[in-house]
């Protein structure tokens, strides 16, 4: 016998018992399947999709059209600060209640101490912005300042922090900290 000839079996074999039992597959029933897959597919994207947005609000500028206007300004800013060549030393500790407590040393490049500034710190969650503090630091004199926020949770912030003199801006940093 040649190979492209075909065997012929003696009785059903197994592909006509398997198309026997299950019935013939009809219009219907790949219509039903299609239907099914990706109903399937699509109840998954949409549950996904809720849950991403449910947990992570995904904005990192409230309103980034002028922040994008007022680039040129941020950048300005930095380089007036670099030139000012303050030195701000931070230390940020949370204690078992969840109470953190914000210490700043600033400085200017001598190492006098700075008074008189408007000091305030955002601590903000990486991941979720709903958890963000803001505090407010109070002189002390010396250049220390310092100030305290509660239902601060473990993990990672970032420490950002503003000294104004006035309503002028003179020194801003974001750093990231890990609080236990």
């Amino acid at each position: 016998m040649r190979p492209f000839e075909r065997l012929r079996a003696r009785g059903p074999t197994a592909g006509t018992a398997a198309a026997s039992s299950s019935g013939p597959l009809t219009g219907r029933m790949v219509l039903l399947s299609l239907l099914g897959f990706f109903g399937v597919v699509i109840g998954a994207n949409v549950a996904l999709t809720a849950l991403a947005i449910s947990t992570m609000p995904g904005t990192e500028v409230e309103n980034p059209y002028l922040a994008g206007i007022k680039y040129n300004d941020e950048i300005a800013a930095a380089r007036e600060q670099a030139g000012r060549g303050w030195k701000m030393t931070s230390r940020v500790r949370r204690d078992a209640g969840g109470r953190a407590a914000v210490a700043v040393e600033a400085r200017d490049p001598t190492g006098a101490p700075l008074i008189g500034l408007a000091v305030t710190v955002r601590l903000a969650r990486p991941t979720d912005q709903r958890a963000d503090r803001g505090i407010v630091l109070t002189e002390h004199g010396g250049g220390s300042y310092s100030g305290e926020a509660g239902d601060v949770v473990a993990g990672v912030w970032d420490l950002e922090i503003e000294a104004d003199r006035g309503a002028r801006r003179m020194f801003r940093s974001k750093n990231r900290v890990t609080l236990d």
